[in-house]
């Protein structure tokens, strides 16, 4: 089995290098635009041969942008089932792009920091991420591309409303502002509801590992505005950046800390119970494996482990995600061998460090 994902399959991106500021807890920072271009229908109106037109023109505007000529352009229509999945994991599409239908394109760059989908929801989704807590850092970047792709194309913009999108969630900006955090404290305490309950009132998405209707595997959780229209970007990213998360990493910095105060024997039970199923278990589900991932993590971070890194770590949790395992081994796996597999990855990694 092989394809031209296979080199990518072997390296880390950018987001995953366990850098920048509050990254024991913020793993990523992305920033999303949603865009569409004049002259051609939302793409629930669009046919078949107007997918195709519009795929075309788009990947040529991005091969003429200067910013953007050493991008990896993968056709996703004609990816098989695997290859798709694979790019999810990644997150460098969605899932609605990997499961939809017709012309359809992603191109990234070698750091995966930035990436472009082509027909999604709708003409185009460009995305910067960074490792940490880094959304300014994202927003130049983001906008830095927008601006080079603006000199190709004719943006769908009204005066009054702003940039239309094909869901009126994102019709102004068209921004989607996320962070991915590691929460495993606070579901340990009993705090989480609480913090969610709180992103709700504040018309903040909290969604798990993948976005929107997947789980929250690992203690991961993905934190994103929801409103876009009457808002600018320098306010909705204000609020993420300097209001809402860091509030969120004092209240899971606290929770670790009255674990540690209260309840030691317990949370360093959990913290080596974990480490040791990873480094002896020889068949593990992918849900399990994230779990005892997890608390590893953590423990980590709060000082009762010390014979692994950050980055090995992050790695793994990407690594052991099925699409990954079985284009890493070369060869399409059933759900028993891909265990089996995943079971010898972990311990390899974690028993060389």
């Amino acid at each position: 089995m092989s394809g031209p994902l296979d080199e990518v399959a072997r390296r880390a991106g950018e987001w995953l290098r366990g850098v920048g500021p509050m990254h024991e807890i913020v793993i990523s920072s992305r920033i999303r635009l949603a865009r569409n271009v004049r002259g051609y229908h939302f793409l629930s109106k669009a046919d078949t041969a107007m997918r195709a037109e519009l795929a075309e023109a788009l990947a040529n505007a991005m091969r003429r942008a200067t910013l953007l000529k050493d991008m990896l352009h993968v056709d996703v229509e004609h990816l098989d089932e695997l290859d798709r999945q694979f790019l999810v994991e990644r997150h460098l599409i969605s899932r609605q792009l990997a499961e939809g239908t017709g012309a359809r394109r992603v191109a990234f760059d070698v750091s995966e920091a930035a990436s472009i989908m082509i027909n999604e929801e709708d003409h185009l989704r460009i995305q910067v991420m960074r490792s940490g807590l880094q959304i300014s850092a994202a927003w130049e970047q983001i906008n830095a591309i927008d601006d080079a792709l603006e000199e190709h194309l004719d943006y769908e913009f009204h005066p009054q409303y702003g940039y239309l999108t094909a869901c009126p969630t994102n019709v102004g900006t068209g921004i989607r502002v996320s962070v991915m955090l590691h929460l495993p404290a606070l579901r340990l305490t009993n705090e989480l509801e609480k913090v969610g309950q709180a992103a709700r009132d504040m018309k903040l998405a909290v969604r798990g590992l993948h976005g929107e209707g997947t789980e929250a595997l690992g203690d991961f959780f993905q934190i994103s505005n929801q409103i876009t229209l009457g808002r600018g970007e320098a306010e909705i990213i204000d609020d993420l950046g300097t209001a809402v998360i860091p509030k969120i990493v004092e209240y899971e910095l606290a929770a670790r800390e009255a674990l540690l105060k209260g309840r030691l024997q317990a949370l360093d039970d959990k913290v080596w119970r974990a480490m040791g199923m990873l480094k002896a278990a020889r068949l593990i589900s992918s849900s399990e494996a994230m779990q005892y991932l997890s608390h590893v993590r953590m423990g980590l971070h709060i000082g009762r482990l010390s014979t692994i890194d950050l980055q090995t770590l992050n790695e793994l949790f990407l690594q052991i995600q099925p699409a990954h395992l079985q284009k890493l081994h070369g060869e399409r796996l059933s759900g028993e061998q891909r265990s089996i597999e995943r079971a010898a990855v972990i311990r390899a990694r974690l028993n060389a460090n």
